[in-house]
């Protein structure tokens, strides 16, 4: 197998920019209507819907390599990193070192992507990690860099990327390629192509001991957001997650050629999609306030806190829906109090009630 950058003319990469202009098109347009439609949030709602974008994209990125964290305990950390009070739950140092990775990817979203950042955002992502011999610097190590799977005995090697002794000279050309291409280098490329080759040109030089997937995906998170005239969040990650299959497929297929257009497309459709799933988080959170304000002074602590525990789940919603199980447990109310909690903010309109008996379930009601 003959990968990318061993070819004669790497890392020259050739695409159709006519066939990505309409992703760009709509990337911009989208992007004002994300812009525009955050402005009508409270100041207090803005900062709490970018720490659920953060926490998310914190966990969900991590996910995408088979690592669950918790994500309470990442927005928990992310609070305290951006100064915010919040409770005290303890992260892991993998929670604490992606959330401080991600306050620091949104919090310096239009600052320039320097070699430096990159090397402290690993440091960050290795938090804790006992098993690595390069932490914050680029591998040293003489044995091939390959992405495999399958048994030991009979390995399949999905890539593999440059030796180790060959990074000093990928990643000057990498460093050169961005400065050259950025909003105000010399030539310019749009936003959705620049980040999407930039992500794929980061992933086949893979410079990392490990650790890798998550920067690049964070690379073309901020050079999606430094391609707009105000910074904003897209929101990549619970996207390839959920197409995790096919984005493997995707990386893997691209890394055999220069011709990248089918890459681009793909990742350019992606972008859009997670455009408008954080377009939905965003009306949510509107729906949220909508809410809570008209049910000021109508509802009980206990039924405050139920139906914030719901928001939390997001637009996607309470897994299954509440079951008067969950109300006692979110609450600690006993049975008849339940009941009469649960049937007051039916009655208020706050939430449907579904099903009978035990399978009875309730779900939040929102303005279409």
């Amino acid at each position: 197998m003959v990968w990318n950058w061993q070819q004669p003319d790497w890392p020259d990469f050739v695409w159709s920019q006519d066939k990505l202009a309409p992703f760009e098109t709509r990337f911009i347009e989208n992007a004002g209507v994300l812009i525009g439609v955050s402005k009508h949030l409270p100041v207090d709602d803005r900062n709490a819907l970018r720490i659920e974008l953060m926490s998310h994209e914190a966990v969900d990125t991590s996910a995408i390599e088979g690592e669950p964290l918790d994500r309470d305990s990442v927005q928990s950390s992310i609070r305290r990193h951006l100064g915010l009070a919040g409770d005290r739950r303890r992260a892991s140092p993998a929670e604490a070192g992606i959330a401080e990775m991600m306050v620091d990817l949104y919090e310096q979203a239009a600052q320039p992507l320097t070699e430096e950042t990159l090397l402290r955002w690993h440091r960050w992502i290795a938090n804790g990690r006992t098993d690595l011999t390069d932490i914050g610097r680029y591998r040293t190590h003489a044995d091939p860099m390959q992405i495999v799977s399958g048994a030991a005995h009979a390995p399949k090697v999905h890539f593999e990327a440059p030796p180790s002794a060959a990074l000093p000279a990928e990643m000057a050309r990498f460093w050169a390629w961005l400065a050259r291409t950025a909003p105000d280098g010399e030539a310019p490329l749009p936003a959705v192509a620049r980040a999407g080759l930039a992500h794929l040109w980061f992933e086949s030089i893979h410079p990392f001991e490990d650790g890798n997937g998550r920067i690049g995906r964070a690379i073309s998170e901020k050079i999606l957001a430094q391609g707009l005239a105000t910074p904003a969040i897209t929101g990549m990650a619970g996207t390839l997650l959920r197409h995790r299959k096919a984005y493997y497929a995707k990386l893997e297929r691209a890394h055999r050629d220069l011709e990248i257009t089918d890459w681009l497309l793909w990742f350019a459709a992606k972008t859009l999609e997670a455009q408008q799933n954080t377009l939905s988080q965003i009306e949510f959170v509107i729906e949220k306030a909508r809410l809570m304000t008209r049910l000021r002074g109508a509802i009980n602590e206990r039924q405050e806190r139920a139906l914030l525990r719901l928001f939390a789940a997001g637009p996607e919603g309470f897994k299954g829906g509440l079951s008067a199980a969950n109300y006692m447990t979110i609450t600690g109310a006993p049975s008849a109090t339940t009941t009469r909690d649960l049937s007051g903010l039916v009655e208020l309109g706050a939430l449907a009630k579904t099903g009978a008996n035990k399978a009875t379930r309730y779900h939040l009601v929102l303005a279409a």
